[in-house]
């Protein structure tokens, strides 16, 4: 299993409201993302992988833990290129469990062991990978 870091602004879709789809069996396509790098990494990912749900511009805090539930896939919000192909994919996501506390970027900044995180290094980046080691310390200040 691979770790992922996915960002949305939680003024237009937050933790949540992909908690309340979950309940209702409902899955939620991650799309809207354009940028290439964010891209593949949701290229990359396998049913099962786990993503922490981060809220950017407002809290910059990882807030909860997602699943990845489909595989890549043309992004509903996309159109096609010149060539009349799909550039954009996203991949769909369901709620796991919200952290017990958030950990904000700034106590991620703060941690020496995270100083070489995609978030950290990459900030611009929307869909990022998380290692190992990063997963579980995470997880831990988060209260799972």
């Amino acid at each position: 299993m691979a770790y992922w870091l996915m960002k949305s602004e939680p003024d237009v879709f937050s933790f949540d409201d992909l908690a309340r789809k979950t309940a209702k069996g409902e899955v939620e396509e991650w799309n809207g993302v354009r940028n290439y790098a964010a891209r593949n990494n949701m290229k990359a990912m396998a049913i099962g992988d786990e993503a922490f749900f981060y809220h950017s511009n407002i809290g910059k805090e990882i807030v909860g833990i997602m699943k990845i539930v489909a595989l890549a896939h043309p992004d509903s919000t996309a159109e096609l290129n010149a060539k009349g192909a799909v550039v954009w994919e996203c991949v769909d996501v369901q709620a796991v469990k919200p952290f017990a506390r958030p950990v904000t970027l700034a106590e991620i900044k703060a941690i020496p062991e995270l100083s070489e995180m995609e978030l950290v290094k990459l900030s611009r980046l929307s869909v990022s990978k998380v290692g190992d080691a990063e997963w579980t310390l995470l997880c831990q200040m988060g209260g799972l």
